[in-house]
């Protein structure tokens, strides 16, 4: 018996070392080297602060803004806490589940308060939460739904605000992989960028 044990000790000592040490070192200095803005999180940085990230929503209720998506995460103790990186989930409601019914309505009503002159049919990504409760895109239908209101609580023109969108329309990845999406808080900045 003992003399398996020492062996067993120099593989567990060795594999810690390769696999918890010395794998982790490279992977992150090839990451660092090859990738720096993606291996830092995809930060977006104005005047030297920190604004968020270009792969993480943020949470807009002001008219003047473009709205995301609704997000699903909470806290630890469950409490709803929208677009919390450490705790990204789905909210697993089935389309019959009257909670989640009851969260669309929400959104509805709060998107036609916000815009009472609006009759076009709400695109789903406005009144829906995405698979990881931290989508920063919508598509370009949902974009179009609040440029109206958005010019107006801007002031703007509706085809400045239009032309804005456009510009921060991303395609697919390759033209084949993803869908083609606006970044809500790039698109916000920019427009807070016009003032």
């Amino acid at each position: 018996m003992f003399s398996q044990l020492r062996p067993a000790l120099v593989s567990l000592a060795a594999l810690t070392v390769v696999t918890g040490l010395a794998y982790p070192l490279f992977v992150t200095g090839v990451a660092q080297a090859a990738f720096p803005h993606q291996a830092n999180g995809s930060l977006i940085v104005q005047n030297g602060k920190t604004v968020g990230s270009h792969l993480i929503g943020q949470s807009f209720d002001d008219p003047k803004y473009f709205w995301g998506r609704l997000s699903a995460t909470a806290d630890s103790n469950g409490k709803a806490l929208p677009y919390n990186a450490g705790n990204s989930v789905a909210s697993n409601l089935g389309p019959t589940n009257p909670a989640l019914l009851d969260e669309v309505k929400g959104r509805v009503d709060a998107l036609h308060a916000a815009d009472p002159a609006n009759d076009a049919p709400i695109p789903v990504d406005l009144v829906t939460s995405s698979g990881s409760g931290l989508d920063p895109e919508i598509s370009p239908a949902a974009a179009e739904y609040q440029v109206h209101r958005v010019a107006k609580a801007r002031g703007l023109d509706d085809a400045r605000v239009r032309e804005v969108v456009q510009a921060h329309t991303a395609g697919r990845t390759l033209g084949v992989l993803g869908e083609v999406g606006v970044n809500v808080l790039e698109l916000n900045l920019a427009l807070d960028a016009l003032e």
